[in-house]
């Protein structure tokens, strides 16, 4: 045996055993994959070879593979076996045998293939690539584009190739509007566009905290000395027209109207706050509806709180009804919390007057199953993870919870914030009453349908029922993979999305890193692309991108280099925001300058300025 004989046969034939391994993986799933389209068998079967290829640890065959000059397997997502077993006949040829010795499967899916019917899907689910980029951007709608067909033109004009509705807000009388602003769109931009509807799915939530004292602060603005720069401005109103305040108010007021319209420029108003503090406010303008007027210092007005003209001829009104504050419940490390199975309002830990704790801080949990199925030292997370905690104990109707991180110096929490539960194993309905309700719309709408929360195959199976009762099979459906179940059920559950017609995975990176724990999203979101590009799916990449762009005007850099990261998905989403025509252009000039370098997991080599600059 020559020395590069003895270098090479231990390769060839832990590539043979390999090989081996990835035909029986798929053999095995062949009789499940009855009923499937053909280009779907294909898909499933090299899920199954990636699957196997994935089970060793090859780290020591990849090294040794590239040291020969030699693909080492590393993007072969799409055409695992192939990848395989060319690699084996080159290994024959180089131990210079006549014939193969280990032949590859008949037609296995090579690189075009692969490539082909990844697009293929992308293309049935999410419509064809616009012209100049390969991956779509799907754009979330905020609330306002039922009333604002300007918006959505806009979008659709800058690059939006699929539009989200969250049927978790809003009704059917607003998703109709968005629809109708869209359809218009298209025939006025000659572009198309997917419509997707997200489920709302299982809600796990804070419930509602008991409101606070009926108080509104007047506070004038000071510099760093505590000197006033400028005085609170204060609009006097009728109750009835105590909404939106004219730009530069800080605080509304509701008082009687003849008062108020007997009010003139430049009279002075006194009045004792509701600690008693004697204040005075100065007349400024009249505005639509009610009276602007000023406070220099810091006051607290309560209903009932007496106004008054200054001078001799006073007239009075009181401050009418004010709305609560609302309450939120303070923790700390260490500080207990009771979540509550029934509905009823929470509130703030009671203190007594030595500063101990008379009775913890108490919040409902919208998720009652989780009072089931939760076990002591299990870990809850609050607030998308801002907030942990472990369970002490728990009894049927609440659990006792032990805060174990917050921010230095505590957090907050409020009514309606998530809850997650990592640690437990929760048995729920995939399809809740509301999905129901909102499917049939859905149905005749929309596109696609988002299944929010999924976690097993009955969840797929299950709504793709429910789709055929109403003869909405056309329907394309994205999985959005945001839990810890989902996550690890992902080759089922891709599998079993591969019977709809046309099926794709949004990574819903916010839940899913609470889920998952922030320090292992990276891990976590590429091991979901390569298994959908194993199974030929696509892939939305989705949750927080450009968020800062969106919502104040100005990104970091971090998000940045996120966003380009969206060009080895299919589809990029984009949240709502003040300033989401500026995170669209964004977004869409990202993705279109990385498709030049990168496809995938490959890197391309177009020409580098710097480079050709350099060698002139």
């Amino acid at each position: 045996m020559t020395a590069e004989t003895s270098t090479l046969e231990p390769i060839a034939l832990e590539l043979a055993g390999l090989a081996d391994e990835m035909r029986a993986a798929a053999a095995l799933l062949a009789p499940a994959l009855e009923g499937l389209s053909p280009d779907q068998r294909e898909s499933a079967a090299n899920l199954a070879h990636y699957i196997a290829m994935r089970r060793r640890d090859l780290r020591g065959l990849q090294a040794s593979l590239a040291s020969l000059g030699l693909s080492s397997l590393g993007r072969s997502e799409s055409h695992a076996l192939d990848a395989v077993t060319r690699v084996l006949g080159i290994l024959d040829l180089l131990l210079g045998r006549d014939a193969p010795r280990f032949p590859p499967m008949p037609s296995p899916i090579g690189l075009s293939r692969g490539r082909e019917l990844l697009e293929r899907h992308a293309a049935s689910l999410l419509g064809p690539p616009p012209p100049g980029r390969r991956v779509r951007v799907m754009v979330t709608m905020p609330g306002e584009a039922a009333d604002d067909p300007g918006l959505v033109r806009d979008l659709l004009a800058g690059g939006m190739d699929c539009m989200r509705i969250n049927t978790a807000h809003d009704d059917e009388r607003r998703w109709g509007a968005m629809i109708a602003h869209l359809r218009a769109a298209e025939r006025e931009t000659g572009r198309d566009c997917r419509v997707l509807m997200d489920l709302s799915g299982p809600k796990s939530r804070t419930g509602a905290i008991l409101p606070g004292p009926r108080v509104l602060k007047c506070r004038p603005r000071r510099d760093e000395f505590g000197r006033v720069t400028r005085p609170a401005r204060v609009w006097l109103t009728t109750p009835e027209r105590a909404g939106p305040a004219p730009p530069g108010v800080d605080a509304v007021v509701p008082v009687g109207r003849e008062w108020m319209l007997s009010l003139s420029t430049g009279e002075r108003l006194e009045f004792r706050d509701a600690r008693g503090a004697s204040r005075t406010m100065d007349v400024l303008s009249a505005a639509p509806g009610g009276v602007i007027a000023s406070c220099a210092a810091t006051a607290y007005l309560t209903p009932g709180t007496r106004l008054s003209t200054a001078g001799a001829a006073q007239r009075s009104t009181e401050v009418l009804d004010l709305p609560a504050i609302e309450q939120s419940i303070a923790l700390r490390v260490g500080d207990a919390l009771i979540l509550t199975r029934d509905a009823a309002p929470g509130a703030p830990a009671e203190i007594g007057a030595e500063g101990e704790i008379l009775r913890p801080a108490r919040i409902p949990c919208t998720l009652t199953g989780a009072f089931d199925a939760a076990r002591p030292a299990d870990r809850v997370l609050l607030d998308d993870g801002k907030i942990g905690a472990v369970i002490d104990t728990i009894g049927p109707d609440e659990m006792r919870l032990r805060i174990t991180a917050t921010k230095p110096g505590g957090d907050r929490l409020r009514a309606d914030k998530g809850v997650n539960f990592p640690d437990t194993p929760l048995t729920m309905q995939g399809l809740t009453d509301d999905d129901a309700a909102a499917l049939p719309f859905i149905a005749a709408r929309a596109d696609l349908v988002g299944l929010s929360f999924v976690r097993a195959p009955a969840d797929v199976e299950d709504l793709a029922r429910r789709l055929g009762d109403l003869g909405a099979g056309r329907l394309g459906v994205i999985l959005k993979i945001e839990t810890r179940r989902a996550f690890e059920n992902l080759p089922s559950l891709l599998l079993a999305a591969m019977r709809m017609r046309a099926a794709g995975v949004m990574i819903a990176r916010g839940d899913l890193a609470v889920e998952m724990g922030f320090e292992r999203l990276a891990e976590v979101q590429e091991e979901i692309l390569w298994m959908c590009e194993a199974a030929h799916m696509p892939v939305v990449w989705a949750t927080q991108v450009l968020e800062s762009l969106a919502k104040q005007g100005q990104a970091s850099r971090a998000e940045i280099t996120d966003a380009a990261m969206g060009e080895r998905a299919e589809c990029v989403m984009l949240n709502k925001g003040p300033y989401i025509r500026a995170a669209l252009r964004a977004l869409v000039d990202i993705v279109g300058r990385m498709e030049a370098h990168q496809d995938k997991k490959r890197q391309l080599f177009r020409e580098l300025k710097i480079a050709g600059d350099f060698a002139r």
